[in-house]
């Protein structure tokens, strides 16, 4: 396979991000429920299947479901031997001693407007090829997910009719942003295929939990978050520097993709300083389990799958008082980890609701008077036994390695804070959502996060955040803002 490839730019004069707001309801409710019902403590191309064209122009494969045959291949891929059963903390690196003082270069320069130093700034020709196993495999697990991408933002256009748009907030105006959306899905997938080689991951055949439009757009920024936390996780990691300064570009792309899911979906787009960068377990976890049938001699990933963490009271972001939603998880629509909140609920709706500071249609920015969590709140946990068959055809275990959980980690920004688990029965319990700030008013805890059960509170920072993986035992998706 030839290593060139074609970076595609184009110019997009961005729609407006919706149709013209829905009328307001009728009755416009007189109060929005209490502060909180909640318990609170105060604290310091698709293989196998055709694709079809619909009469209103977008493409989709024919079948979206479950897989219904038998795995002939049982777990993660695995290389010649595994040297140790985990990785230890190392103290600092001994090169790590440049501090500059004085303000200017401290060295000769190479050339001209040129200071000393870098990676890869010899002169010498850039391969645009992965460079390691660590990296084939990260790069993989991209791809696995522009696959999906590709398919989602598609399926959704072909699944809805317009009216079912219209009554979403969203024209058709939004619905020619997201079809450009997929188009540059298909422009990243054949990016990383070129990077990857002959084995590069083909398109599979996926499983999605919506049934509305806005269903569909919460489980894309959901999904979306994900697919850039798992890259800001490993791409400094990557032997193979030029791989990363292609997977950056594109991966800025996937940041402003999921920011517009965020306003289609009524959330505010910017609800954190920093952005958290995830372990490729993580995001794998959270892929493998939208992942139906993939085509033969597919490339597998060497990538762990943990057990799922269900937030029994995740809010639901379609109520005007989230604080409200149910606290036996039944207000989200399925059973996996980023599954979206339900959309059609029968009272306290926020969909149509033009009330500044309640309403939750389309727009380039909100404010919610009653947040979606808060500092204190008690959240509450299920979670399931390691063992069970997820991802493509069924062909991955989830494992850990963990004891008994003692903690809650939160992943979020630049930090992965704890606080204890009181555990009340066979694999439930609660914690009480922690508060701090990275900087000045910026709290830790916001947006669509990563939580997670462990085993032991491990000290970890942005760039050795995998290192907590052998003392997961369960991970979830939060949706905290």
């Amino acid at each position: 396979m030839s290593n060139s490839f074609v970076i595609a730019a184009a110019l997009l004069l961005a729609p407006a991000l919706g149709a013209p707001a829905p009328a307001p309801q009728v009755t416009v409710p007189a109060s929005f429920g209490p502060d909180s019902q909640v318990s609170a403590m105060v604290q310091p191309s698709t293989t196998g299947y055709r694709v079809e064209v619909l009469e209103n122009g977008y493409t989709s494969a024919t079948y979206h479901g479950p897989y219904t045959g038998t795995p002939t291949t049982i777990g993660a891929v695995n290389g010649p031997t595994t040297l140790a059963s985990s990785i230890a903390t190392q103290p600092l690196n001994p090169t790590a001693t440049y501090y500059n003082t004085e303000g200017v270069p401290l060295n000769p320069l190479p050339a001209p407007y040129t200071p000393a130093g870098g990676l890869g700034t010899n002169g010498s020709l850039p391969r645009y090829m992965v460079n390691s196993d660590f990296d084939f495999e990260s790069i993989a697990l991209g791809l696995y997910q522009e696959w999906i991408e590709l398919d989602l933002f598609h399926d959704g256009l072909v699944r809805f009719t317009d009216e079912e748009f219209t009554v979403a907030g969203l024209g058709p105006e939004a619905r020619s942003l997201i079809e450009f959306m997929a188009d540059q899905e298909s422009g990243h997938a054949t990016l990383l295929t070129n990077m990857l080689g002959e084995r590069a991951p083909k398109q599979c055949v996926y499983n999605y939990p919506y049934t509305t439009v806005r269903e569909w757009v919460d489980f894309m920024q959901r999904l979306t978050r994900f697919g850039e936390s798992g890259v800001w996780g490993f791409i400094n990691h990557l032997d193979s520097r030029e791989v990363g300064q292609l997977l950056a570009q594109s991966i800025a792309t996937e940041a402003r993709q999921q920011q517009i899911f965020r306003q289609m979906s009524g959330l505010t787009p910017m609800d954190v300083w920093f952005e958290n960068g995830w372990p490729q377990s993580w995001a794998w976890t959270m892929l493998a389990q939208y992942i139906s049938y993939c085509p033969e001699n597919t490339t597998r990933l060497a990538w762990q799958n943990f057990p799922t963490l269900h937030i029994l009271n995740n809010a639901n972001i379609n109520r005007y008082s989230p604080n409200d939603t149910a606290q036996d998880g039944s207000e989200t629509v399925g059973s996996r980890i980023t599954d979206p909140s339900r959309s059609n609920i029968t009272a306290g709706s926020c969909q149509n609701l033009n009330v500044t500071g309640y309403g939750c249609g389309p727009a380039i920015a909100r404010n919610k008077s009653e947040p979606l969590s808060f500092p204190g709140k008690k959240v509450l946990f299920q979670w399931e036994a390691p063992g069970q068959t997820v991802g493509p055809n069924n062909s991955y275990v989830t494992a850990t390695s963990a004891g008994a959980p003692k903690f809650v980690g939160w992943s979020q920004q630049l930090n992965l804070t704890y606080s204890p688990l009181t555990v009340t029965g066979n694999n439930i319990g609660y914690t009480y959502q922690p508060e701090g700030y990275v900087y000045d008013s910026d709290g830790i805890i916001n947006g669509t996060m990563a939580v997670m059960l462990t085993d032991l509170d491990l000290y970890v920072t942005p760039f050795n955040t995998s290192l907590l993986n052998p003392h997961i035992v369960a991970l979830g998706l939060y949706q905290a803002g």
